[in-house]
């Protein structure tokens, strides 16, 4: 007669490698193998709403930076936009902004002129 593999090893061996790459006990024993895990995965969670809000952060600090050479700040220069028209999200524009100066360039002289 065979004996089966029972649900605890495949919970225990999926568990275990998950944890793979953990420090100490984190990784060895079943306990704290779970702890960590489960925490892990909140982390993971919460990190992924987290950067979303660090990229929009870091976009607006660029764009605010190429604008004010132009002698504008932020929060003009984005209303100008929706009044000229212009329909560009943040990440694009710090995009133009770093690796494009010119074509910034044109988009604030564009703004400028609705102002």
């Amino acid at each position: 007669m065979r004996v089966k593999t029972s649900r605890r090893r495949y919970r225990r061996k999926k568990l275990k490698k998950m944890t793979k790459g953990y420090f100490g006990a984190k990784h060895k024993l079943y306990r704290t193998m779970k702890i960590q895990v489960m925490k892990s995965l909140f982390y993971a969670y919460k990190h992924r709403r987290e950067r979303k809000r660090e990229f929009r952060k870091l976009w607006i600090a660029r764009i605010n930076a190429a604008v004010r050479q132009f002698d504008l700040n932020y929060s003009r220069f984005i209303n100008g936009l929706k009044k000229a028209g212009i329909e560009l999200d943040r990440k694009v524009l710090a995009d133009i902004a770093v690796r494009d100066p010119e074509g910034f360039k044109a988009i604030v002289e564009k703004v400028k002129a609705v102002i």
